[in-house]
């Protein structure tokens, strides 16, 4: 099997579902400069009988990550963040591992998850809440490895990161991405609707469970949903919202609404160096392994995480070559985004009404 087959041969698989000709199938391989036309079939609204495009927002999951980090080295680059400074200082309140309070929690810990961090005491957090509470829980850390030590994979970190780029900015984390990234780069995106152009969430890829329920995104339906983390009341209120308090009402660990057309947008610029967004220095420590599996450093141990950078997955062949990038899996979704710099190539695959024990969307250690 080739690595290009191997990366996502399990994320095209058909779940046993009754709908299957309905789901959802992407393929989008592209190089530096140049698309192809793709391959696209399934609904992307089953009860309106809408046909899926290349250009049909899709809730992608984890590939948000990626673009937050492509976002924090903007920030850096325009010396507005530091990667190296203890993020208590931008967020004005302390945020330590108890059992380890002399290290200090960096941008570089959490965007290669070795901040300490983990996901037990949850990451989606109300409009109205406070960041610093959650924190402040026991079980919101690993009490048996200290900062820097090792590799845990855990959504949490994304809102701490996106409070601290709201601090250090002034701006809220939604125009943070417009700004940064989206608008630089031309891509019609947002994170949880917030951005996006009015009406542009009734084209979205509405994704299903398998038995044929909405797990996402029928706006056709249900056009009145929060374009947020809705409040503990219920209510969808953005001037509930404080910058830098919170980092979690735009789902920065998952909720990016994008195309598949603009996920090789992004993916160009990855195989562009940086494309004029980034310096090349930090283009470099984006996707530099900041952190590789050595059998005893991470919690993973069937190979699905080896290698990470800053909000970058690397995958890293015995023959030398390295595909970088993300997968995304959430609500019935297996996507992933990837490149190969060496060779030119990338890829934008999604598939859809997957059921949440169906096989994962990358390159496992069963690939050659």
């Amino acid at each position: 099997m080739t690595m290009l087959a191997a990366l996502v041969v399990a994320a095209l698989a058909t779940p046993a579902a009754a709908q299957a000709d309905d789901n959802v199938r992407i393929e989008l391989k592209f190089s530096a400069d140049r698309l192809d036309r793709g391959k696209v079939s399934g609904l992307a609204h089953r009860p309106s009988m809408r046909v899926a495009t290349l250009d049909d927002p899709v809730r992608i999951a984890s590939i948000s990550k990626l673009a937050v980090g492509v976002a924090v080295m903007r920030l850096v680059d325009k010396q507005v963040l530091d990667l190296d400074r203890d993020v208590s200082l931008y967020l004005g309140w302390r945020l330590v591992h108890p059992q380890f309070p002399t290290q200090k929690i960096t941008l570089r810990l959490l965007l290669s998850h070795q901040s300490g961090l983990k996901d037990d005491a949850g990451y989606f957090i109300p409009l109205d809440a406070n960041l610093a509470e959650l924190m402040a829980r026991p079980e919101a850390w690993d009490a048996d490895h200290s900062p820097g030590s090792y590799f845990r994979y855990a959504n949490v970190n994304f809102p701490v990161i996106a409070a601290v780029m709201e601090a250090a900015s002034g701006r809220r984390f939604d125009r943070i991405m417009t700004e940064e990234v989206f608008e630089p780069l031309a891509i019609p995106a947002c994170y949880n609707w917030s951005g996006c152009k009015p009406g542009t969430a009734k084209t979205a890829i509405t994704l299903y469970n398998p038995d044929g329920s909405v797990a996402r995104d029928d706006w056709t339906a249900s056009p009145d949903q929060c374009a947020y983390v809705p409040a503990s009341d219920g209510r969808c209120d953005i001037e509930l919202y404080l910058p830098g308090r919170n980092g979690s009402a735009f789902s920065p660990q998952g909720g990016m609404r994008i195309s598949a057309g603009g996920l090789a947008r992004l993916g160009q610029m990855l195989l562009n160096g940086g494309d004029g967004l980034l310096t090349p220095q930090s283009f470099a420590e984006l996707t530099r392994a900041q952190w590789r599996f050595d059998g005893s450093n991470g919690d993973d141990d069937r190979g699905y995480f080896t290698a990470f950078g800053l909000g970058v997955q690397r995958i890293e062949q015995p023959d030398g070559s390295v595909w970088i990038g993300h997968p995304g899996e959430a609500y019935g979704l297996r996507a992933g985004l990837w490149v190969n710099r060496v060779s030119g190539e990338g890829v934008v695959r999604i598939s859809t009404g997957h059921a949440e024990d169906d096989p994962i969307g990358h390159c496992l250690d069963t690939c050659p």
